[in-house]
């Protein structure tokens, strides 16, 4: 994946309720000169502060916060201010929670292990709109009778790719449907169709392996 350039660096704002995570997640823009951390927050009061305080465009965001879910921040900013870019960093590789950040409107989600440079161009890719999945996820999205094919997409349509690609931004099939000019019930199939072929059973595996493979059919 490429993003476009930039004239000005992606504001940041970290989101931890550990001094010693937030400290370490700041070597970001030591090692990307076109991220700068805005400012940080411990807790979802502080974040929500923080955010009309510092307009940040992408927000990396812990799950596990002292007064609440982390994924309560997502949900309130993207209310009011939907172009903010939400990256999940977390400990935590379930498929309940990975669905739940999706539903929340986060555009990515990582695990705690990455190092800075893969954070670093996790969130470019997230302020370019690209969903970004921890490719230690695959095993949420294997199916049970083993790992899938070496890149599953390979199966699909264009028409089924581009509803997959709208489906992993975390749109509704009613949203799905409205950005594609197509009907619900075509959607619905469509991805039904998609289910079958990549073997999953979940919008949230499905995505998972869209995120994480070649796109070209």
């Amino acid at each position: 994946m490429t993003t476009a350039a930039r004239s000005a660096p992606i504001r940041l704002l970290l989101v931890d309720d550990h001094p010693i995570v937030r400290a370490g997640l700041r070597v970001v823009e030591e090692v990307a000169s076109d991220i700068r951390v805005v400012g940080e927050a411990d807790s979802i009061e502080s974040a929500l502060r923080a955010v009309a305080r510092l307009h940040p465009e992408v927000v990396l965001l812990d799950l596990r916060l002292p007064d609440g879910d982390g994924l309560d921040v997502c949900r309130q900013v993207k209310l009011s201010h939907p172009r903010i870019r939400f990256l999940c960093l977390t400990s935590y590789a379930d498929a309940p929670l990975v669905l739940a950040a999706m539903e929340a409107g986060a555009e990515g989600y990582l695990l705690k292990h990455n190092d800075a440079l893969r954070i670093a161009e996790a969130v470019r890719e997230v302020m370019a709109g690209n969903p970004v999945f921890d490719h230690a996820l695959g095993s949420v999205a294997a199916p049970a009778g083993g790992k899938p094919a070496a890149n599953p997409l390979a199966s699909l349509t264009r028409g089924e790719l581009r509803v997959l690609a709208e489906v992993a931004k975390g749109l509704t099939d009613k949203e799905v449907a409205q950005a594609l000019d197509l009907g619900v019930k075509t959607v619905r199939n469509t991805l039904d169709r998609v289910f079958v072929k990549l073997r999953v059973h979940t919008r949230t595996q499905a995505a998972i392996l869209f995120a994480g493979q070649d796109r070209s059919p």
